[in-house]
């Protein structure tokens, strides 16, 4: 079965479908709210993310990071970032990506 890469307003989506009707159909029953602006038959079955593409080197866990920055600040958004700041050596927007990311998974 084929794999997928579908781009809505708010996600990236990887799914296996028949077809891309299917894989349209897929999304759209999960997030019916957003339009679809790409969708990508993959050449493989094998999805690959570039850690360094996210930001990532070194052998630190941001996950990891800012979840332990998450539970010292109590939660507190403003504070756990600047945790993270201060452990990782990142800038703002990085901080700030990996704080809110984590939150949104219920650190």
């Amino acid at each position: 079965m084929p794999l997928f890469e579908v781009e809505t307003e708010g996600h990236i989506i990887i799914t296996w479908a028949d077809d891309e009707e299917r894989a349209s159909t897929a999304v759209n029953e999960n997030y019916a709210h957003e339009k679809i602006l790409r969708l990508t038959k993959r050449p493989r079955d094998t999805w690959v993310i570039s850690k360094s593409a996210l930001g990532i080197r070194g052998n630190s866990d941001p996950c990891t990071v800012a979840r332990e920055c998450l539970a010292k600040a109590a939660g507190d958004k403003v504070h756990a970032i600047r945790l993270y700041m201060h452990e990782t050596g990142s800038d703002l927007a990085v901080a700030r990506k990996a704080i809110e990311s984590n939150m949104v998974m219920g650190w």
